[in-house]
């Protein structure tokens, strides 16, 4: 999709020169929805793209709209980037799920966070989004410390919420971000 011409040179700086890895693998499901955590730096974009290069996966991804004008506006488009406006209340999950019926293939990747900065509450737009596609969730986890991207096994929600998103806050304790201060955990 959008990295595949600069796979080689991810795969020399984060993996070669940086010393990151990848554990888990991409899911085999057609649709899903990917849950990153924690997002504290503006470098998580480079690692996500990095190891959406290495999977070969084709992942979507939403960014608050002021990212996407020029000059980057373009860039952030052709690698997969979809503009948010995060100060309207525009129903942007039901907007997801009308792609996700529309389409054989797809996936997005969200931040529970919604920002870089610390925010005590998560939001929830990929669990609703999963719940009305009936898609499952794959988590993944950016740890800075150990330098890994890991991959959970995908799964769906259970429509508790609370247990699940207890779930995934418990899977993403064991991450550091880039600035684990930030974090939400």
């Amino acid at each position: 999709m959008y990295g595949k011409f600069l796979r080689p040179i991810y795969i020399l700086i984060f993996e070669k020169i940086l010393g990151w890895k990848i554990i888990g693998k991409k899911p085999e499901f057609k649709k899903f929805v990917m849950v990153v955590a924690p997002h504290t730096s503006n470098w998580d974009f480079m690692i996500g793209l990095w190891a959406r290069s290495t999977m070969r996966l084709n992942a979507w991804f939403i960014g608050k709209k002021e990212l996407f004008v020029w000059p980057f506006g373009y860039l952030f488009r052709r690698l997969g980037g979809y503009p948010v406006d995060r100060k309207k209340h525009t129903h942007l999950a039901d907007q997801i799920v009308e792609i996700f019926n529309s389409r054989e293939e797809f996936n997005i990747t969200i931040s529970p966070e919604g920002t870089r900065k610390y925010n005590p509450k998560w939001k929830t737009g990929f669990y609703q989004i999963s719940l009305k596609a009936n898609i499952p969730i794959q988590m993944v986890g950016f740890d800075y410390q150990r330098r890994i991207v890991e991959l959970t096994e995908p799964f769906f929600p259970t429509g508790n919420i609370e247990a699940d998103l207890e779930r995934m806050k418990s899977f993403f304790e064991a991450f550091k971000g880039k600035y684990p201060e930030q974090g939400v955990l």
